[in-house]
């Protein structure tokens, strides 16, 4: 197994800083995200699901009236390199918050159950070239 593909996304308390970090601008934070990723598939793969369990924080935060000061979402996985399956992907969450540690626990478990990427990808898709 090959678990070389890992990513960051980070922001607010919790944003990475250093000179490998990519900055881009958030819809949920003033201050924007970082990514620290290298440019392959695979690591833009993993990218996408920790990306939208970043923005599912923030959104699912503000739902719940919980206050972010920091996130990070740390992604990484490998693939079998005979046929290129993907091995699966992990995830770690890192939540900075006044808000109790049982909110937080609830509202990552929200977060798990409903970001898009990752039930798309636990659940399959196909890819076709279609010109």
């Amino acid at each position: 197994m090959d678990d070389r593909f890992n990513v960051i996304v980070s922001a607010g308390s919790l944003k990475v800083t250093d000179e490998h970090a990519v900055h881009f601008p958030h819809r949920w934070t003033p201050e924007g995200v970082s990514v620290r990723a290298d440019f392959t598939g695979g690591h833009l793969l993993h990218l996408a699901a920790a990306g939208c369990v970043l923005n599912d924080l923030y959104r699912e935060a503000a739902a719940l009236g919980i206050e972010l000061l920091g996130v990070r979402v740390s992604a990484a996985g490998g693939f079998d390199i005979e046929s290129w399956r993907s091995t699966g992907i992990t995830y770690t969450v890192d939540v900075s918050s006044t808000a109790p540690a049982g909110s937080i626990a609830h509202l990552i478990d929200i977060v798990d159950s409903v970001a898009e990427i990752p039930r798309a990808i636990r659940r399959g898709a196909t890819v076709q070239r279609i010109s």
